[in-house]
C-alpha cells in the first residue's frame, strides 16, 4: 500500500514545487514594481522635488567647504587651491584657552537648558490638560506661546530694560527692600541664569504643543475605566498621562541631547560683552569671531566641524540607550 502512495507523493511535491516556480516567474520583479509604484503616486514625488532641491544646495552642497578645516585655506587661492594641512587646526583649537573656555561655558549652559528648559513644556502640557475652563485655558496657552514669535531682538531689549540698574523692573523691586542696585548684564555670574530663564521664557510655551497633542492622543477610555475605579486626577495624571506620552518624551530628550551645543547664537550675541565672556562665551560665538570678525575661516571651520561630530555622537549615544533600555527611539 504504501508502495503505491509514494509515486503519488512524489508527483504531488512536483506538482506543488511547479506551482511555486510559475508563481514566481509571474511576480513583477523590483524594477517593475518600483516602475509601477512611481507610476502610481508620481504626484507625491513631484511635490517632493523642491524639498530635495532644496536639502541638495543648502545643506549637502555646502559640506564640500568642510575640507577647509584640513587646509591652509586662502580666498585668494580658493578650497582646492589651499594647501592640504591635516589635523593642524585642531591641534591650535585644542591649544586655544578661549576656545576650550568656550567649549566649558556651552556644555555648562546647556547643562542648564536641559536641566531646567526640557521639564518646563512638560509640566507646562500637563497644567494645560488639567485645566476645565476653556475660555481661561485658550487665554493662558496663547499668553505662553506668544514669546516663541517676538524677534530675538526685541526678547534681549526687554531683557535689557528689565536688569537695568537704573530703571529695570527687578533693580526697583529690589530698592524697594534697601537692596542696591546691580547691573546684571555686566556682572559673569548672573550671565548663565538670565540666559536660561530667558530661554525657557521664551521657548517653553511654544515646545508645550508637542506634549499637548501628544495627551491628546490618549485614549478617553482609560480616563473613563480610571473615573469608575475612583482614580483622583492626580492619579489619572500619574498612572495614565505621564505613560502614555512617555514614549514622545524620550523622542524629544534625544533631539535635546543632539542639540546640546547649539546654543541660541543670536541672543547671546545679543546680551553678551566683553565683561561677560568668561561665562558668556560659547563655541558658536568663538566661531563668529574668529570666522567673520578675524577672517580665520579654517579655523572657524574645524571649530564648526568639531561641534556638529560631537553633537552626531551624543545623538548617537542617546539613541543607542534608549533603544536599549525603553525600547523607545528616533530609529
Amino acid at each position: 500500500m504504501s508502495a503505491d502512495l509514494d509515486p503519488a507523493i512524489g508527483r504531488t511535491e512536483e506538482l506543488v514545487v511547479e506551482a511555486r516556480e510559475a508563481q514566481r516567474s509571474r511576480r513583477p520583479g523590483s524594477l517593475q514594481r518600483v516602475g509601477d509604484h512611481l507610476k502610481r503616486e508620481w504626484q507625491l514625488y513631484v511635490m517632493l522635488i523642491p524639498t530635495v532641491l532644496w536639502l541638495l544646495i543648502f545643506l549637502y552642497k555646502p559640506m564640500y567647504g568642510l575640507q577647509i578645516a584640513f587646509k591652509d585655506y586662502s580666498i585668494f587661492r580658493g578650497v582646492a587651491g589651499s594647501p592640504w594641512i591635516g589635523f593642524e587646526h585642531f591641534q591650535t583649537l585644542f591649544g586655544n584657552d578661549q576656545f576650550l573656555r568656550a567649549l566649558k561655558n556651552t556644555i555648562i549652559i546647556s547643562f542648564y537648558g536641559l536641566l531646567f528648559g526640557f521639564p518646563m513644556p512638560i509640566l507646562l502640557a500637563l497644567m494645560f490638560n488639567e485645566i476645565l475652563n476653556q475660555t481661561f485655558k485658550k487665554s493662558a496657552q496663547t499668553i505662553v506661546y506668544l514669546p516663541h514669535f517676538v524677534s530675538s531682538v526685541i526678547i534681549a531689549g526687554i531683557v535689557i530694560t528689565a536688569f537695568s540698574p537704573s530703571a529695570g523692573i527687578v533693580n526697583t523691586i529690589m530698592g524697594w527692600f534697601g537692596i542696591e542696585p546691580i547691573y546684571f548684564l555686566t556682572k559673569p555670574e548672573w550671565f548663565r541664569p538670565i540666559f536660561v530663564g530667558t530661554g525657557v521664557w521664551q521657548e517653553a510655551g511654544f515646545q508645550s504643543i508637542v506634549y499637548l497633542a501628544a495627551i491628546a492622543g490618549v485614549s478617553p477610555t482609560l480616563y473613563e475605566s480610571a473615573v469608575v475605579d475612583g482614580a483622583s486626577r492626580w492619579q489619572m495624571m500619574w498612572k495614565i498621562t505621564i505613560p502614555s506620552i512617555l514614549p514622545t518624551i524620550i523622542i524629544m530628550l534625544i533631539i535635546r541631547i543632539g542639540n546640546m551645543l547649539e546654543v541660541s547664537f543670536e541672543m547671546i550675541i545679543l546680551l553678551y560683552q566683553p565683561a561677560t565672556y568668561e561665562t558668556a562665551d560659547v563655541v558658536n560665538t568663538f566661531i563668529y569671531r574668529q570666522g567673520i570678525q578675524g577672517g580665520q575661516y579654517d579655523l572657524a571651520a574645524a571649530a564648526g566641524l568639531f561641534n556638529a561630530v560631537v553633537a552626531f555622537v551624543l545623538v548617537m549615544t542617546a539613541n543607542t540607550i534608549s533603544k536599549r533600555y525603553s525600547r523607545t527611539s528616533l530609529w
